[in-house]
């Protein structure tokens, strides 16, 4: 009998730890910087956007910029991209955003052109980034 009980709260206890506990949550979590999509959505950002291995880059115009932006972003505006290649790392990983995501996707696109590997599109841009409720300064 004793041996029956035991087993039970064996499997109990294995069973619970099987349906996730905080250690799953907290690995579900940790993105895989090295191996990010072209298109990463705003969670994913959110939660990396403060690693040392990724810059982020707005793309939108100075007053769109100034309205509202994303901390520790910075811009460059879609139409100087080409004279400011060398402002964008190539030992980070970029993840570009702008209004909508339409600007910062065609970017990624040209950048691609010009060799980057490591350049992202946010989907759905600052837009998104609200309506998800992250904050903007």
């Amino acid at each position: 009998m004793r041996k029956m009980i035991w087993l039970f709260w064996l499997a109990l206890v294995l069973g619970l730890t099987a349906c996730g506990g905080k250690g799953e949550d907290a690995a579900a979590n940790v993105v895989d910087i090295a191996n990010l999509p072209i298109s990463v959505d705003v969670s994913t950002v959110a939660a990396i956007k403060d690693d040392k291995e990724v810059f982020l880059l707005d793309v939108r115009e100075q007053w769109e910029y100034d309205e509202a932006h994303i901390s520790g972003v910075t811009l460059i505006p879609m139409e100087e991209i080409p004279l400011r290649l060398n402002e964008i790392p190539t030992d980070q990983e970029v993840i570009i955003t702008c209004r909508s995501g339409n600007r910062s996707g065609q970017v990624v696109e040209f950048l691609r052109q010009q060799g980057f590997t490591n350049v992202h599109n946010m989907e759905g841009g600052l837009l998104a980034w609200q309506a998800a409720g992250y904050p903007t300064e």
